[in-house]
């Protein structure tokens, strides 16, 4: 028999009026599916994290997956992105900006060498602006205002060392945000989907 690890597997569930029977089935249910299809879950990596706004905060009944307690998190790394339960985006900016301004280094590194102004543009897509603008589409539109500017100063630094003004972050979130909604309408299979579910 094979077994393989599952990763990068998300359950969400809406809880209302402290109705967490549903949410708790759901968990129930994957486990016994990954039984099922011979798939382990590394509980010592699960973790779970609950967004609640109601004040105060009321502790929910711990998630007990075969024995062992799941670590309730206030946030959390996935696919790349910093969520936390608060639904605020500084944890991911924060990060955003510690990886933005190490490549920036390389990137100043780079013309410190002389390099054309093209390859300076190319590194700065390719591995300054991939990092900062990471899943853009998922958080640009959301940011504190603060945040925003965090990230806009590493761009206009990232320019000034390419010679060029750069497109800012609220340009490049609004133009992708636009593109993926224009990209699901013009989608036929979403379309009739969406129409579904209605």
């Amino acid at each position: 028999m094979y077994r393989s690890l599952l990763d990068d597997t998300a359950i969400v569930g809406c809880i209302r009026s402290g109705q967490e029977d549903e949410y708790r089935e759901l968990i129930k249910d994957f486990i016994t599916w990954c039984d099922l299809n011979h798939l382990l879950l590394n509980t010592t990596k699960t973790r779970e994290m609950v967004v609640d706004f109601r004040r105060p905060r009321p502790h929910p009944e711990p998630v007990i997956i075969k024995g062992d307690c799941v670590e309730v998190v206030h946030t959390y790394k996935y696919l790349g992105v910093q969520l936390d339960d608060k639904l605020d985006w500084t944890a991911n900016t924060d990060a955003l900006c510690r990886k933005g301004q190490s490549r920036l280094y390389f990137l100043r590194r780079l013309a410190s060498f002389n390099i054309c102004k093209k390859l300076l543009q190319i590194f700065y897509q390719s591995v300054v602006a991939s990092a900062l603008l990471y899943a853009v589409v998922c958080w640009g539109g959301s940011l504190k205002k603060k945040d925003a500017a965090r990230l806009d100063k590493l761009v206009r630094k990232a320019g000034s060392v390419v010679g060029t003004e750069l497109d800012s972050l609220t340009s490049v979130a609004e133009r992708r945000t636009l593109n993926r909604l224009l990209s699901i309408i013009d989608n036929p299979n979403l379309i009739g989907y969406m129409g579904m579910v209605k």
